[in-house]
């Protein structure tokens, strides 16, 4: 199987011949027939028997034993009803729009890469090894990327995280166990909606009491999450794969505190969801963290109307000349000539940076410059530039990468039930009528 990890996990990415009996015409022809129809769109029974053969051709190999017929059959309608319920809103917003060719072509050069296939090898390798052929696999990318951007635009930016938050997820990091490890993690996601009652609460809590208590017994985690989990990645036994120890989502940090490869959590609850986890595996990981800097200050002229590719070039010439000479200052000549809005009037000073935040052009020509030597002119994107590399530096970003990394924590153990509640609500909102 294939290695898609850039995306979600409800990729399509096999297509074997569906298992199911489907509608045929009197000249034995296959005849389309619809699985449910939401809102002004449908779902089609092919699209819900070839899920269906997916899943299950997915869970033989991983060894995941599957809900009963019925219900999986239920879980899949549902999932395949709420993906066009989000199309239909991708659609409308313009993100439909936005997913063009170099962009699933992009993502699937990725995957390519991530699976040590040469790109132009990796049409045939889907037709020959994954069973469908390459423009379904496109259309499935496309597919997975719209769903994604949608929810980073519905969900993930409408996520806040306070500095009280970051303030304690750091002390957490510097203080717990768990950041010194990666973890190999399990989910079950039980929603108690939203403004539930108190008989809900009791029914969400007496549910995962008896969860618990099977895998207590000796049962499969893999196929309770299966059965039972309402979090995205339900399907594939609740799995969240390898996490390092600060990307690991906030609301589990004291849960995992004393837990080792193997071990299950009692249920713990959130405002929204209860929560079981299973840490599958764990090993021990480095924190500190150190990048290459360098202290640049340049000038920027940018051509236009007036000034010509080659004005903007002889000004930089005239103004090096003046600065190597010791006639003129480097950053007076940046407050006089640069077009640089934000360095400029600071006598043309980036400060401490990685190069490889510039743009190619100028990370070059700043990687290859001497301390202390200013460069010829030289062409980029947004015009001439000359620059100097005032110093550089091995500086230890330890402490900027911790809050970085919190600020990711607190956002991803908000996202599974910020994104559960969001499609809940787009469910009740939305007419559909099932055919299946």
């Amino acid at each position: 199987m294939l290695k898609i990890k850039v995306l979600c996990a409800s990729a399509l990415l096999t297509a074997a011949p569906f298992v199911v009996a489907q509608e045929v015409s009197e000249s034995g022809e296959f005849l389309d027939g619809i699985a449910a129809i939401v809102n002004e769109g449908i779902v089609l029974k092919s699209q819900y028997y070839r899920e269906l053969d997916v899943i299950r051709r997915r869970a033989e190999l991983q060894g995941i034993a599957m809900p009963p017929e019925e219900q999986l059959g239920d879980q899949v309608l549902e999932r395949l009803i709420v993906n066009e319920i989000q199309m239909q809103r991708a659609d409308r917003m313009g993100v439909v729009a936005s997913i063009g060719d170099q962009r699933v072509n992009q993502a699937i050069a990725i995957i390519a890469q991530q699976n040590e296939i040469p790109f132009e090898n990796f049409p045939a390798f889907i037709e020959r090894e994954e069973g469908m052929s390459y423009r379904e696999f496109r259309e499935t990318i496309r597919r997975e990327l719209i769903l994604n951007d949608l929810k980073s635009y519905e969900v993930l930016r409408r996520i806040r995280v306070s500095e009280r938050e970051i303030e304690q997820c750091i002390i957490d990091l510097e203080t717990n166990v768990v950041v010194n490890s990666d973890w190999m993690l399990s989910h079950i996601l039980l929603p108690l909606g939203e403004n539930p009652s108190a008989a809900e609460i009791a029914e969400v809590e007496a549910q995962a009491e008896e969860i618990y208590g099977r895998l207590e017994d000796g049962a499969d985690f893999r196929e309770l999450a299966a059965r039972y989990s309402k979090g995205p990645t339900a399907l594939q036994g609740g799995s969240l794969g390898w996490l390092q120890g600060q990307q690991v989502p906030s609301l589990f940090t004291d849960i995992l505190q004393d837990m080792q490869a193997g071990d299950v959590s009692e249920p713990f609850r959130t405002s929204t969801s209860i929560h079981l986890v299973k840490v599958d595996d764990l090993r021990s990981a480095v924190q500190r963290s150190e990048i290459e800097q360098a202290k640049i200050r340049h000038i920027l002229i940018t051509p236009n109307e007036v000034i010509d590719d080659a004005t903007a070039q002889q000004r930089l010439n005239d103004a090096r000349d003046k600065i190597v000479a010791g006639e003129a200052d480097f950053a007076e000549q940046a407050k006089l000539l640069s077009d640089d809005p934000g360095s400029g009037n600071l006598g043309g000073d980036l400060g401490w940076t990685e190069t490889s935040d510039f743009a190619p052009e100028f990370r070059s020509v700043a990687d290859a410059a001497d301390v202390g030597f200013v460069t010829e002119p030289f062409r980029s994107q947004f015009g001439w530039h000359i620059l100097e590399v005032m110093d550089r530096r091995t500086y230890d970003n330890t402490e900027e990468l911790k809050e970085r990394n919190c600020i990711v924590r607190i956002r991803n153990s908000k996202q599974d039930e910020e994104t559960i509640l969001w499609l809940q609500r787009m469910r009740d909102e939305a007419f559909v009528d099932k055919r299946i």
